[in-house]
């Protein structure tokens, strides 16, 4: 295993994984090289595609917000594609849609990823346009008045979708007023009293060289990738601190569980939503691959025993599933289901008599070597495409301080016991729960 990015001198370059063929032949390596500054660029070669794949990744998330400043890291996002001293807007969008490329950003609580994917002869277009957006933003004035308003439109919209209002009150009801209980793109009085200065100064202190990650995956050779990087992120006295590392891995000593509770939201929606949850595991827990048999078997595909239950069987609800969410120092389990109104009250016992029975008895063999080839599944196809195995790079980096390989991860998958299951859902489901209810009334129905 290769030692961590933070402990990498500047200008080195490390193999992290070779991928070889039956004969020994390497068909795929994963590379890492620290630029001045700190800033890592990491790219996996992948022969035979006609694609590749960008994603600048920032260690900056909803998370890292001050209460005045909720909804900053989003606003920021938005902000990057408005402008810089050599391209407008307008150059930014144009450049990506000529060479027919897939260009995009979304913010999370704990990082914010600028992607792109486009024919590998067009790589050094989109390394150049991402490396100008992050370096030299403009953030002018009249950009961050105008982005304000859509990015109020597009909480209104988020304010519409009882999906998105539910996620929110259960994060509300689980983490509190800290920063993982509040919604990612900030509130309508947070957005309207955040000012230039402040997001201006946000980008400055959050958007540095130690601080990021370029991945890219496809067709490409690493040290060309370096070259065009380099070259890209120089502006701006970007790379300037040559003495510069990167950042570590976001580690915390105290974990924030979750709290539990009730919250009841008023919305005349046709449709109420539910999610039903407890506190769960952080990002690098080792039960995390026994969580994954578990929510397979419990709600994670059209043979698990929520979807069978609840929706073939009784017919309470078009949509049933269950997630895990991971964060350096937190973590939460739930169950999402959108039902009629009426329903809601039995749809809750039934769930809640299913997690009882979990936690009493476990799940069965069949359902371990179904999970089991879920998550196999699942995990092989995902990783397909360039732009799929550029997020896997980059979270590798950004998040987990670890890279495996791909027979690696299935390995532990394999090794995972009926008995760490059913010690995993013993410990998840006599926790005390949280419950998060939207819909056109006024308390929890009975």
């Amino acid at each position: 295993m290769a030692s961590p990015a933070s402990q990498q001198k500047p200008g080195t370059t490390r193999t992290l994984l070779e991928d070889k063929d039956s004969d020994g032949t390497v068909i795929g390596r994963v590379r890492r090289t620290i630029l001045p500054g700190g800033l890592r660029v990491v790219t996996e070669a992948m022969p035979g595609v006609r694609s590749a794949s960008i994603g600048v990744w920032v260690g900056v998330g909803s998370r890292d917000e001050t209460p005045t400043l909720s909804g900053a890291s989003h606003f920021l996002e938005h902000l990057l594609f408005k402008g810089t001293p050599t391209r407008s807007a307008l150059d930014i969008s144009v450049a990506l849609d000529t060479v027919g490329g897939e260009f995009n950003a979304f913010t999370a609580k704990e990082y914010t990823c600028f992607h792109a994917r486009v024919l590998d002869v067009d790589l050094p277009l989109a390394v150049d346009v991402l490396g100008d957006m992050i370096t030299s933003s403009t953030i002018t004035a009249e950009d961050v008045e105008a982005e304000r308003e859509v990015i109020l439109d597009e909480i209104a919209m988020h304010d519409d979708d009882p999906d998105d209002v539910v996620t929110n009150l259960f994060a509300e009801q689980a983490w509190g007023a800290t920063p993982l209980g509040r919604p990612i793109a900030g509130t309508v009085e947070s957005i309207k009293a955040l000012t230039q200065a402040q997001i201006r100064r946000y980008y400055r202190s959050r958007y540095t060289a130690p601080n990021m990650v370029v991945a890219v995956a496809g067709n490409v050779e690493h040290a060309a990738v370096v070259r065009l990087v380099r070259s890209a992120f120089s502006r701006a006295n970007f790379l300037a601190d040559t003495t510069a590392r990167p950042a570590p891995v976001r580690r915390s000593e105290r974990n924030h569980r979750c709290v539990p509770g009730d919250q009841v939201m008023h919305r005349p929606f046709e449709q109420a939503n539910i999610v039903l949850g407890v506190n769960g595991l952080t990002r690098t827990d080792e039960r995390r691959y026994a969580l994954g048999v578990l929510n397979a078997a419990l709600g994670g595909g059209t043979s698990s025993r929520l979807f069978q239950e609840v929706r073939e069987h009784r017919g309470l609800a078009y949509s049933v599933f269950s997630y895990a969410a991971h964060y350096a120092d937190a973590g939460a389990f739930a169950v999402g289901v959108g039902c009629l109104p009426g329903k809601v009250h039995e749809v809750v016992t039934v769930v809640r008599e299913e997690l009882e029975r979990l936690a009493e008895h476990g799940i069965t063999d069949e359902e371990l070597v179904r999970g089991k080839g879920q998550l196999r599944g699942g995990l092989v196809l995902s990783l397909e495409d360039s732009g799929s195995r550029m997020s896997r790079i980059a979270k590798a980096e950004l998040l987990y301080d670890e890279l495996p390989s791909l027979d690696e991860v299935i390995a532990r998958i394999d090794e995972v016991t009926l008995d760490e299951v059913q010690a995993l859902a013993r410990s998840l489901f006599r926790q005390k729960q949280i419950l998060a209810v939207v819909g056109p009334f006024d308390q929890l129905p009975s």
